[in-house]
């Protein structure tokens, strides 16, 4: 699916100002979901929202959105007052300041996006670009976005600029909180666990060449259900306890083992369901093709019915 323009903005740093998009850079991706259903009747639970005064059902042309300024005191918005909040933002990323691209610690990084260059704006985009890859620099900068204002990362990518929002000093818990025991290391230990990392070390990092495996494991076993089979648990596997006696000797022993061959990445869905097709017709039912899972695969997991809502929501 192609990326989608959410905003048009202006970067600026000096006296220099850049045209921009803001595209999203992620899909809506989740998990398998289950639908919660009406054990009787087999169709499907809507989601509904009920006024706590009377239990009726409200109706989306009938919910309006509320500030609570004080316990259960609201301000009402009309849609055309929210509009105008957002119309009188900001339409500007504002860069304070160019830090070198791992000044950052990774932990406070966010929701990406990609920044375009609007009309007009395609020279300076791409000088911003190339100098702050020259440079191993990234930009931090302000953006106003959906009545919130964030801290960003804009860093050089391979094909263009990235927008990273960054999270505030107050969103991240700290580790040392955790109460991390402290060791003692030995040199011989230190030693064998970097010939274990330099083994199974590689040049870089490429998304593409892993799968949701866990992902595909429960769709085989929703077209197992889907076939007229019941789902039954797998047999437990003992697992090995975690206390190491010997770290020493488990790490010459890890040493010993090759590191694991990549797997082939499993066939698509729809080409199983073609190979299962054009197998020979005595197969087994629990071999045969399953019909077209529907909502099963794209629905949101939910564990418990939706709670009554009130009508006026926090902004």
């Amino acid at each position: 699916m192609a990326a989608r323009s959410i905003a048009s903005m202006t970067l600026s740093f000096g006296l220099v100002s850049v045209p921009v998009k803001v595209y999203t850079a992620t899909e809506s991706k989740s998990g398998v979901g289950f639908n919660l259903m009406h054990k009787e009747c087999g169709t499907r639970l809507k989601q509904q929202y009920v006024c706590p005064h009377d239990g009726k059902v409200v109706e989306r042309a009938d919910m309006v959105k509320g500030y609570e300024f004080e316990k259960e005191k609201y301000v009402i918005f009309e849609k055309s007052e929210l509009e105008a909040l957002e119309a009188s933002a900001s339409h500007t990323i504002d860069i304070v300041s160019f830090v070198p691209t791992e000044a950052i610690d990774p932990i406070f990084l966010d929701k990406p996006y990609y920044l375009a260059p609007d009309k007009r704006g395609g020279k300076p985009y791409r000088l911003l670009q190339e100098a702050m890859k020259d440079s191993g620099t990234c930009a931090v900068a302000r953006w106003t976005w959906k009545g919130k204002q964030h801290m960003v990362q804009v860093r050089a990518g391979n094909d263009g600029l990235i927008l990273q929002t960054l999270l505030y000093a107050d969103e991240v818990r700290s580790q040392a909180d955790i109460g991390i025991e402290e060791t003692d290391i030995q040199p011989t230990e230190l030693q064998l666990a970097e010939q274990l990392i330099e083994q199974y070390r590689v040049d870089s990092y490429d998304a593409a060449a892993y799968k949701d495996e866990e992902k595909e494991r429960i769709l085989a076993e929703i077209d197992k259900k889907i076939a007229g089979n019941k789902i039954t648990a797998a047999p437990a596997v003992e697992q090995p306890g975690a206390q190491v006696i010997d770290l020493v000797e488990a790490l010459r022993a890890s040493l010993k083992k090759k590191p694991p061959a990549e797997q082939p990445a499993p066939a698509p869905r729809a080409a199983r369901k073609t190979a299962r097709a054009s197998a020979p017709a005595e197969e087994s039912a629990e071999e045969a093709p399953a019909p077209k899972r529907r909502a099963v695969r794209r629905a949101a997991t939910e564990d418990q019915p939706a709670p009554a809502r009130k009508t006026g929501t926090k902004r």
